[in-house]
C-alpha cells in the first residue's frame, strides 16, 4: 500500500505523533512534522510516488474534493482517525459558499506553505454586549451516508479579532482544533499548503460562523474519481516543479 515515500511519510506521522500527547505538544509536533514532509523536494516527491499509482488512490480519491471554503483538498496519506495528510489548492476568488466563513476544527491542525501566501485571521466569540462583529452561527456535522456537509442553525453570535497574519511560503502555523480562524490565498498565482489534521479523537462537529447571510442546510460534497485524483496529482507536481 505504497511507495518509497508514503511508506516513510507514514513512518514519520506515527514516530512523531502517535502516543498520548497533550494538545500543546501535539500541535507543536504536527508544525514540525508538516515543515519536514512540505519542503518542496520532499513533497514532489511523495507526489509523485502518489500520481504514478502508489498508496491508495480509489481511496483518497474517495476523500478528495473542492472544499466548501474554496480551495481543492488533494488527500494524500490517509492515517485512519489518527492523521489525515491533505494537500490544499488555493486560488484566490474562487467564490465558494463558505469563502467569508469563520470556523474551528475537528482535530488540531498544521499547514505549511510550499508556495505562493496565505492571509489568515483568528477570532474569539464575544461575551455580552453589543460589540464585535455580528455573524450567524451553525453546528456543523457531517452525515453518516454521504459525509455531506450539514449545518445547523445555532442563533447570532459576534466575533472578536484577535490575529491577523501572513504567512508565505517556507513558513508554517499549527493550531488547537478550537481556534475560531480564517485564510485564504493572498496572491494571484495559486497557493499549494501541506496540511495534517492530527490527534486521538475528532470532535463530532464544528463550529461556523458567517457575517454572509444564510448558508443552506446541507452541501453536498463531491468526491473525485480516481483518474480526476491522479490527473490534479499529476498537476500539482508540475506546479511542485516550478516553484
Amino acid at each position: 500500500m505504497g511507495g518509497r515515500q508514503v511508506l516513510e511519510a507514514r513512518r514519520l506521522l506515527t514516530r512523531t505523533l502517535d502516543g498520548d500527547l497533550p494538545e500543546h505538544e501535539l500541535v507543536a509536533a504536527a508544525r514540525s512534522v508538516v515543515a519536514e514532509l512540505g519542503s518542496p523536494e520532499r513533497l514532489l516527491e511523495l507526489v509523485t510516488d502518489l500520481a504514478s499509482g502508489e498508496g491508495d488512490p480509489k481511496g483518497c480519491a474517495r476523500l478528495s474534493y473542492r472544499h466548501v471554503l474554496g480551495f481543492d483538498k488533494l488527500l494524500l496519506v490517509d492515517g485512519g482517525p489518527r492523521h489525515m495528510l491533505r494537500v490544499h489548492l488555493w486560488h484566490r476568488g474562487a467564490g465558494a459558499i463558505g469563502e467569508e466563513d469563520v470556523h474551528n476544527h475537528r482535530s488540531a491542525l498544521a499547514s505549511y506553505i510550499v508556495r505562493g501566501r496565505l492571509a489568515m485571521e483568528l477570532y474569539e466569540v464575544g461575551h455580552g454586549g453589543d460589540t464585535g462583529i455580528p455573524t450567524a452561527r451553525y453546528q456543523e456535522s457531517l452525515s453518516g451516508r454521504k459525509a455531506d456537509w450539514l449545518l445547523e442553525p445555532v442563533g447570532p453570535a459576534r466575533l472578536r479579532l484577535t490575529h491577523v497574519g501572513q504567512y508565505a511560503a517556507g513558513s508554517a502555523y499549527a493550531l488547537p482544533a478550537h481556534t475560531l480562524h480564517r485564510a485564504w490565498c493572498d496572491t494571484d498565482a495559486p497557493t499549494v499548503t501541506l496540511f495534517l489534521e492530527t490527534g486521538p479523537e475528532r470532535r463530532p462537529h464544528t463550529d461556523v460562523f458567517t457575517a454572509a447571510g444564510p448558508h443552506p442546510g446541507a452541501v453536498a460534497k463531491v468526491p473525485l474519481g480516481v483518474d480526476d485524483y491522479l490527473g490534479a496529482l499529476g498537476g500539482l507536481a508540475e506546479l511542485l516543479r516550478k516553484s
